[in-house]
């Protein structure tokens, strides 16, 4: 092993790119924004393609189900763009409604909590604005990794241990006939 690679302080494998780099917590994400990055495309296409792989493979930290902030630089007009593509509040729940469920503070989790996702939208938008790839192409390493699978690396598969020792304990999923575990029963 060379003295460089025995120096580093951090286990996270580099992404190496002639045509840029793409910074995410996932390799897979981080190269999938690479690829498109070499194939042409621009900053904002190479965020959405690896976006799109860190909802498959962190599905609890990012992606469909979620909410998008971004804020772009266009370098060649020189302005600097930001957009909120956070999901909307279902249309029945309203503070009335939360009050005469008992619920007088916004709650952590829990149905109440949930709102309608924004990030496809806020994709689609940036997209339009910014894009120079297809749009179809851009899902093509998250659809792969979803098909075929990926290594889970060791935080993510620390938070998903986690996560099912909480669903365990959980009343509302164990009422719910297709929780998890339930493979004998048709949902």
């Amino acid at each position: 092993m060379s003295s460089s690679a025995r120096e580093r302080a951090e286990a996270r494998s580099r992404v190496i790119s002639r045509h840029g780099i793409v910074a995410a917590s996932q390799t897979l994400a981080s190269q999938a924004g690479a690829q498109v990055l070499a194939r042409g495309g621009s900053a904002m296409d190479a965020a959405i393609a690896a976006n799109a792989v860190l909802g498959v493979v962190e599905p609890m930290s990012n992606g469909l189900g979620g909410d998008l902030f971004a804020i772009y630089w266009d370098a060649k007009s020189g302005k600097l763009t930001g957009i909120n593509a956070s999901g909307w509040a279902p249309k029945a729940l309203s503070i009335d409604f939360l009050h005469s469920a008992g619920v007088f503070s916004m709650p952590g989790e829990g149905i109440h909590s949930v709102t309608v996702p924004g990030c496809v939208d806020g994709w689609d938008k940036l997209h339009r604005r910014f894009g120079r790839v297809a749009w179809a192409d851009l899902f093509r390493p998250a659809i792969y990794y979803a098909e075929n699978g990926f290594p889970v690396t060791n935080i993510i598969a620390d938070t998903w241990q986690r996560a099912s020792e909480t669903l365990e304990s959980d009343d509302t999923r164990r009422r719910h006939p297709c929780s998890m575990g339930a493979k004998d029963r048709q949902c």
